[in-house]
């Protein structure tokens, strides 16, 4: 795997990547098709240390990882601008996560249901009185007549970045330069 170059803005702190990862709300899968790259932005969900997706049992997506399992998924937050006087050191807050493994689909219907209510629980808190049952995740067919399949991204590897942000250069509306020098 290739080392992270600006080695001052790698977050080891496993703690802080896991809550950023249960947080952020959409990640991006990276996929081989053929000679060509293929990323599809997604919801997904953190939980038992693997990452959760689930979607349409059938197209590219589906085709590309039975071709080719091995994946990049990729998480990342912006946290806004920060100024500085000199305009090459103007620079972005942020924390984003390469995850890198073998998808597998989740043939356990009670992995399976665990987490698609895991990713209500997260994306519609509250919403729904009742649990998810098993039989709706077995049973459940999309308007064009689609199984829902959901995948789990166990990592091999992880890397994180993160570049804090500096409230006192904080990009807003109507700053500029000259109150900066």
């Amino acid at each position: 795997m290739h080392k992270i170059r600006q080695e001052k803005l790698i977050c080891t702190d496993e703690k802080r990547i896991d809550q950023f990862l249960s947080h952020a709300r959409t990640g991006y899968l990276g996929l081989t098709d053929g000679e060509l790259p293929y990323v599809v932005p997604l919801n997904f969900v953190w939980m038992n240390e693997a990452l959760y997706f689930h979607g349409a049992a059938k197209g590219r997506k589906i085709n590309l990882i039975h071709a080719n399992p091995n994946c990049c998924f990729t998480v990342s937050e912006d946290y806004g601008t920060m100024v500085s006087p000199i305009p090459a050191k103007t620079d972005t807050a942020y924390m984003s996560v390469m995850l890198f493994g073998v998808l597998e689909k989740v043939s356990d219907l009670t992995e399976a249901t665990a987490a698609m209510q895991a990713m209500l629980d997260k994306y519609v808190p509250g919403y729904y009185d009742k649990s998810l049952s098993q039989s709706h995740v077995e049973k459940y067919r999309s308007s064009l007549g689609s199984h829902t399949a959901v995948f789990k991204l166990k990592p091999s590897v992880r890397t994180a970045k993160e570049n804090q942000m500096n409230p006192q250069l904080s990009f807003y509306p109507g700053r500029n330069v000259q109150m900066d020098i």
